[in-house]
């Protein structure tokens, strides 16, 4: 669990589009989602800051709405289709695998936070981030996972 570690991360501007349904439709919907979404960062223009793909996600025990997103500066209007977010300044627990191993950096990452007594912040988002390499069948991809403070 070398490759585990507690970041602050500052706020993040986020343009993208989304897709809700249930886990049993994932990984695939999720896969087609950031497909069709980077089929479309040109709409963006020069309002792009970085080419890493953010997937924030959010759920519950039998649903999921999943981002596909790229960083931007403030846009006066979005492309439409798209929308525009803003996730708050978080402290994360964050651990660094691929497209490849995501179940198990999941694994690993949970277990580090079991390890440090650290908890899953219920309301704040978890995004993955992918480190897009046309050229690689394998990608880096972070796991950031939002953290509370433990209860005194």
């Amino acid at each position: 669990m070398d490759n585990c570690m507690l970041v602050k991360k500052p706020s993040l501007n986020l343009v993208g589009i989304s897709y809700s349904g249930p886990y049993s439709t994932f990984p695939d919907e999720a896969i087609r989602l950031q497909n069709d979404f980077m089929a479309r960062k040109h709409e963006l223009n020069d309002n792009v800051k970085s080419a890493v793909l953010f997937s924030p996600y959010f759920g519950n025990e039998v649903f999921v709405t999943y981002w596909a997103a790229l960083e931007t500066h403030h846009m006066s209007s979005v492309p439409s289709g798209m929308v525009q977010f803003t996730i708050p300044e978080h402290e994360y627990a964050v651990v660094t695998t691929t497209n490849k191993r995501i179940g198990e950096g999941y694994e690993q990452i949970s277990a580090w936070m079991n390890e440090k007594g650290l908890k899953k912040h219920e309301f704040a988002l978890a995004i993955e981030v992918f480190f897009v390499d046309a050229h690689l069948d394998e990608e880096t991809v972070e796991l950031w996972i939002p953290v509370r403070e433990a209860e005194e």
